[in-house]
C-alpha cells in the first residue's frame, strides 16, 4: 500500500522562501500539488532568487507559482500582502512561517537594534502574519510556525534568536487553541542545525563540536525539514494541533 500527500488545488504561503528551508518548502508543497507563494522581503538579492524560483516552477506548470513581497515585520506589508493574494486567488489553505534573521552577539554586547531587529522578524513577524492571514485562511487550513532547537537549548550568544522561537513556540500553542474552533490546526518546527547558508555562518570549531551532540551524526536537510511541514499541513496530520515538532537528528533523544 502506498500513501501520497496530494494539496492540488491548495493555495500555500511560505514566508522568507526566495533560498533555504523555505525554497524547499516551496518546492516540495508545489511538487504536491499546490498553488505556492512564494514571500520575500523586497531586498534585491532574496527578490531576485524569489524570482528565480518562481519561473522554474512555473516551467514544471504554468501559473502555480507567485512571488510576493513584504517585510514581515512591518504590519502594513503584511496587510497589503494578503489582500494581495486574496485577490489574485481567494485566499489560502496553509500558511508557513519560515521567515528568520540572525544576529547573533552576547547579551552584554548586543545591540538594542539587534535585539529588536531579530524579535521583530522572527516573532513579530509571525504574529503579524498569522493574524492577517486568518483574515484570508480558509477554515480546516493550517499554519506551521518555524521554532528552534536554540529555543530549547539557548545557544550561546542567541538571546536574541532563542527568545523570539521560544515566543514562537509559545504562540504557537496558544493560537492552535484560539482558532481550533475554525478547524485550524496550529503546529511548530524546531529543526536542530540544518545545512543552510545561515548555518554556513557557524564557525567550523563550533560545528564540529555541535555534531558531537547529533546521533546520526550529520546535519540535517532542508528538505527533511520541508517534509515535516508538508505532513502537518496535510490530512495525514488532522489530529495534530499545537504541537512542536523537533527535527535534529536526536540531538535531544
Amino acid at each position: 500500500m502506498s500513501v501520497s500527500i496530494d494539496l492540488s488545488g491548495q493555495r500555500v504561503l511560505v514566508t522568507g522562501a526566495s533560498q533555504g528551508i523555505g525554497a524547499a518548502m516551496v518546492r516540495l508543497f508545489h511538487e504536491a500539488g499546490a498553488m505556492v507563494w512564494v514571500n520575500h522581503p523586497g531586498l534585491p538579492g532574496p527578490e531576485a532568487d524569489a524570482e528565480v524560483l518562481v519561473a522554474e516552477l512555473n516551467a514544471l506548470r504554468p501559473d502555480s507559482a507567485q512571488a510576493c513581497a513584504a517585510d514581515v515585520s512591518d504590519p502594513e506589508a503584511v496587510r497589503g500582502m494578503m489582500l494581495a493574494i486574496k485577490e489574485a486567488c481567494g485566499g489560502l489553505d496553509a500558511v508557513v512561517n519560515n521567515a528568520g534573521i540572525l544576529r547573533d552577539r552576547t547579551v552584554a554586547k548586543m545591540s538594542t537594534a539587534e535585539w529588536e531587529a531579530v524579535i521583530g522578524v522572527n516573532l513579530t513577524g509571525v504574529f503579524h502574519v498569522s493574524k492577517l492571514a486568518l483574515e484570508i485562511l480558509a477554515d480546516g487550513g493550517s499554519i506551521v510556525n518555524l521554532a528552534s532547537i536554540s529555543a530549547i537549548l539557548g545557544f550561546y550568544g542567541q538571546a536574541n534568536y532563542a527568545a523570539a522561537k521560544g515566543g514562537v513556540i509559545s504562540l504557537t500553542r496558544v493560537l492552535s487553541r484560539e482558532v481550533a474552533r475554525r478547524g485550524i490546526r496550529v503546529n511548530a518546527i524546531a529543526p536542530g542545525v540544518i545545512d543552510t547558508a545561515m548555518s554556513g555562518t557557524i564557525p567550523e570549531p563550533a560545528l564540529a563540536e555541535m555534531l558531537k551532540n547529533v546521533p546520526l551524526g550529520r546535519l540535517g536537510r532542508p528538505d527533511e525539514v520541508a517534509a515535516v511541514a508538508l505532513f502537518l499541513c496535510s490530512p495525514l496530520a488532522s489530529y495534530l494541533t499545537g504541537q512542536t515538532i523537533e527535527v535534529n537528528g536526536g540531538w535531544r533523544g
